[in-house]
């Protein structure tokens, strides 16, 4: 453990308030007992009040004016907040800048060598963020802004393979970022329902007078699942869909959209899912055929036959095309 995670490690044992003698600090530490005295002094220079008494009744101890320790953290938590940081401004995150202000007071009060170790620990990390609109940013804190004070707003709204967006008044339940996107939850005054809206797909956005009253504990999350729910055909009988692949090609099926919340078990080659036989039979024999030979139905037979049989008509199809 590093010299600074060490010196983290002995303040918060002694913040307790129990008197620890130097040795008890050495064997919790794994460390020498001259080390526990140089850390000591460490602390003291630092303005934390230790003090290390001798005799029958002594130890170390923080002296109880001492009630309030700085923000410390060790190299590992460090290192997960800025590679957080990371992940927040690859991902459009509203907030990065006033996230990084944080950081910086974080980073400001580190010591030389902390500093010098938390660029070593996060300078191989990268996150490689996707092509967001520049106002992707604004729309997202104006839309939580609305959520917060129950206040309707009007968008300009356009939907996929549509050239004109279309106007209309929505209550912003909450935000959600799903698979590189930003959507908003939101109840649809046209539609008189909940819907979801591409955040990257509003054109404009503006306040309205009006006010609503948002549903008490509402989740986005909550909300994704439950709409994958609804599109079930059928409550059941459920069956077994064992599919075998490369990685990479299971992660784009374990990854879709309405079959991510049916995955049972993933191993490296092999994904398990558990489906109404309805929704099997309607959905996945032509998107599984999209994978061509790159993945292999295991189970059940009758999707394996539903495929053969659709690429033989698709076969059949062209063969004739090749006959004229």
């Amino acid at each position: 453990m590093a010299k600074w995670d060490n010196m983290l490690s002995m303040l918060w044992m002694l913040r307790s308030g129990k008197k620890l003698t130097a040795a008890q600090i050495a064997d919790s530490l794994e460390i020498s007992v001259r080390t526990v005295y140089r850390y000591i002094d460490a602390l003291c220079a630092s303005g934390v009040p230790v003090v290390a008494e001798s005799g029958h009744d002594g130890g170390v101890r923080i002296l109880e004016s001492f009630k309030e320790t700085p923000l410390f953290f060790n190299t590992v938590e460090l290192k997960a907040l800025v590679d957080a940081f990371k992940f927040a401004q690859g991902a459009g995150y509203p907030y990065t800048e006033e996230l990084e202000s944080a950081l910086k007071k974080v980073e400001s009060g580190l010591h030389e060598e902390q500093r010098h170790e938390l660029t070593r620990q996060t300078s191989g990390l990268d996150v490689i963020a996707p092509v967001l609109p520049p106002s992707v940013v604004p729309l997202l804190r104006d839309l939580e802004q609305a959520e917060k004070d129950g206040r309707t707003v009007r968008i300009a709204y356009r939907k996929a393979n549509v050239e004109q967006a279309e106007e209309r008044e929505v209550d912003p339940h909450g935000l959600a970022y799903d698979r590189n996107l930003w959507y908003a939850v939101a109840f649809c005054h046209r539609s008189q329902a909940v819907r979801t809206f591409r955040v990257d797909r509003i054109t404009r956005l503006e306040q309205t007078e009006a006010y609503f009253e948002k549903p008490e504990r509402f989740s986005a999350s909550a909300y994704f699942r439950d709409q994958s729910e609804q599109g079930r055909e059928s409550d059941g009988p459920l069956i077994v869909i064992r599919i075998e692949g490369e990685p990479d090609t299971l992660n784009a099926v374990c990854g879709h959209w309405h079959l991510r919340h049916y995955l049972q078990e993933r191993t490296d080659r092999e994904a398990r899912f558990l489906l109404d036989i309805p929704t099997m039979d309607k959905y996945l024999p032509m998107y599984m055929l999209t994978f061509g030979t790159a993945i292999r139905i295991l189970e059940p037979l009758e999707l394996k036959h539903r495929i053969q049989e659709m690429a033989h008509g698709i076969a059949k199809h062209y063969e004739a095309d090749s006959n004229h």
